[in-house]
């Protein structure tokens, strides 16, 4: 008897708004991570769930965004959101900068594969509407994402530093 083993379809696709609720569930995972990184500019609102649901609904119907899902069979494994927006008036990148913040896969060991394969299509699609550069949004402990942004040819542009009150 010879085993099978059933491939399950893999895609990336646009995110819908039945989508939110399992991006959501990502992005509550991302947090809880993020917060242990570092919990006074990370902390997570304790309805940050529901606050975010909204926030995910509107901004994926904006004309100037980019909302990406990773699906496997009927499972989102990963999504990023990129917004289309100008540089700051005293830069001039040579176009729109494709800035991402809302970016998150399903585990640490995702990122190479799913997370990187969402980014390449987020900046296809960006360079296609006139993106000059991207920035991403990356915690400064999240070392899967980071080792992933320096594979695909990313630089750290900046660090921010905080100090609670």
């Amino acid at each position: 008897m010879q085993y099978q083993q059933e491939q399950q379809e893999q895609h990336i696709r646009r995110a819908q708004e039945e989508d939110v609720p399992r991006l959501v569930a990502l992005s509550s995972a991302k947090r809880t991570l993020y917060q242990a990184y570092q919990p006074q500019f990370w902390r997570r609102a304790a309805d940050a769930d529901e606050r975010q649901e909204p926030f995910l609904k509107r901004l994926i119907a904006r004309e100037n965004v980019i909302a990406l899902v990773y699906e496997q069979g009927d499972t989102i494994l990963g999504f990023v959101i990129a917004q289309l927006v100008p540089a700051p008036p005293v830069y001039d990148p040579g176009g729109l900068t494709c800035s991402i913040d809302d970016f998150c896969v399903e585990g640490d060991a995702d990122w190479p594969g799913i997370g990187r394969a969402l980014l390449e299509a987020a900046i296809a699609e960006a360079q296609a509407h006139g993106a000059a550069q991207t920035v991403v949004v990356c915690a400064h402990l999240d070392e899967p994402k980071r080792a992933m942004l320096s594979a695909s040819g990313f630089s750290i542009a900046s660090e921010w530093y905080v100090k609670g009150m």
